[in-house]
């Protein structure tokens, strides 16, 4: 049984862990109001640019068979992944609930599955189970521009327009809100174009063509999706964060209790024998 001396230690051990806690969840909090603003203002141009992609690319072209190596359906061989995770634990299982969600993927598929990994979460967890990782990109930031993301999405390019992948996936965390974060895991490449209906479909006529106009889209849309999902990633990361460390702020607050009602039951004890003793003894002189 622990001593009262034990009792304080380790009350003083809990309420300094609960300050270290609280301090972390105030400061993912301040991250976090930045991160959501800046996935939420993004959220309309990122979608928008998906329509016109997609449109773009479903209407009839003048060009004989001409069309960009990103639209190029092909026979899949291989498949690409690019898995974006946290570089740092304490959010929760956000890292692991989508490291699983992308290991379940590749288990289901039938080719080899190439991984490149953003955040030191997703590479230990690939690595350590033998996957085929070809890139680590780590230490992005809480604040990551558009430039950062641009050798992720030129990575993706080459490797597609080259053939070394047949298929590329875009696996993050989509941020719901505070409480809420899910997997997502998308196609990025061959880019789907829309189903367009027999009035939509209506030919326009695009200068200088068609696949001019796609050929300067199109990379610059792999950077927007790849760039947006990893503002979602960092969204959801700061808002796991601030929630787990609240939460053990709690637990270390009602730890503390716990124990401070366990060291007074201790102590009561204490004092009851001793005056047990005493009184024992007192009797035992007046005998």
């Amino acid at each position: 049984m622990p001593s009262i001396r034990d009792l304080r230690r380790r009350i003083r051990s809990v309420q300094n862990t609960g300050k270290v806690t609280n301090a972390m969840s105030l400061i993912a909090a301040s991250k976090m109001r930045r991160a959501q603003n800046a996935t939420l203002q993004g959220r309309p141009y990122a979608l928008k640019i998906q329509e016109v992609i997609a449109d773009l690319a479903a209407q009839p072209r003048e060009e004989d068979g001409a069309i960009h190596p990103l639209l190029q359906v092909r026979e899949v061989k291989r498949i690409g992944v690019l898995l974006i995770t946290p570089d740092r634990g304490l959010c929760g299982g956000l890292a692991s609930n989508l490291n699983r969600r992308v290991a379940q993927f590749i288990l289901e598929q039938t080719v080899p599955v190439r991984l490149i990994v953003v955040g030191r979460k997703g590479r230990d967890f690939m690595i350590r189970y033998g996957q085929d990782v070809s890139a680590v990109f780590t230490d992005v930031g809480d604040r990551p521009a558009l430039s950062d993301t641009t050798a992720i999405s030129t990575l993706i390019t080459d490797a597609y327009t080259k053939g070394e992948l047949d298929e590329v996936h875009l696996a993050y965390t989509k941020f719901i809100s505070t409480m809420s974060q899910e997997p997502a895991l998308e196609r990025l490449v061959p880019v789907a174009p829309a189903a367009l209906t027999g009035a939509q479909r209506v030919g326009y006529i695009y200068e200088p063509d068609t696949l001019a106009v796609l050929g300067n889209l199109l990379p610059r849309f792999l950077e927007m999706e790849v760039y947006h999902a990893l503002l979602e990633a960092i969204a959801s990361e700061q808002s796991a964060r601030m929630v787990a460390m609240r939460n053990a702020t709690d637990n270390a607050k009602s730890l503390v209790g716990d124990l401070t009602l366990d060291m007074n039951k201790l102590r009561q004890d204490t004092i009851t024998r001793e005056l047990l003793d005493l009184i024992g003894g007192q009797a035992a002189l007046e005998v």
